[in-house]
């Protein structure tokens, strides 16, 4: 397993953009597959967004696509989740979660039982 530690959260306006990190122990993070999920008050955590180890597929849920992207740096055990046109419904405790892949795993997994690590969460609020 690896360690997960998410920053970048913070209050900011509708229309406005954050940028989420996620920092990863471990020598072998180049072999996890990564995803986003967020949880807001009274909800089940969402999966937002995912990328597979190489990088070279990005899967988003609906509601995101076109305004959040994924990215990762192996070199530097990192992930990133750039965020434009946030809305006030993007609200939530933001979670970076770590799934050990298999060198042929191509897809990017959306359940939260699909993943192995998971961060400590960072809070993003967006008002209106």
């Amino acid at each position: 397993q690896v360690q997960l530690v998410e920053s970048g959260g913070g209050l900011v306006q509708a229309g406005g953009s954050l940028r989420l990190s996620c920092a990863a122990s471990g020598r072998t993070f180049s072999t996890y597959g990564m995803g986003w999920f967020r949880q807001a008050p009274g909800k089940e955590r969402e999966f937002v967004g995912g990328i597979t180890w190489s990088g070279g597929t990005t899967y988003y849920v609906d509601s995101v696509k076109g305004r959040f992207t994924i990215s990762r740096t192996n070199a530097k055990n990192t992930v990133y989740l750039q965020m434009n046109s946030l809305k006030p419904e993007d609200t939530a405790v933001y979670y970076c979660a770590a799934r050990k892949s298999a060198p042929t795993e191509v897809v990017v997994r959306n359940r939260p039982v699909d993943y192995d690590s998971w961060g400590q969460g960072t809070q993003v609020t967006v008002s209106s």
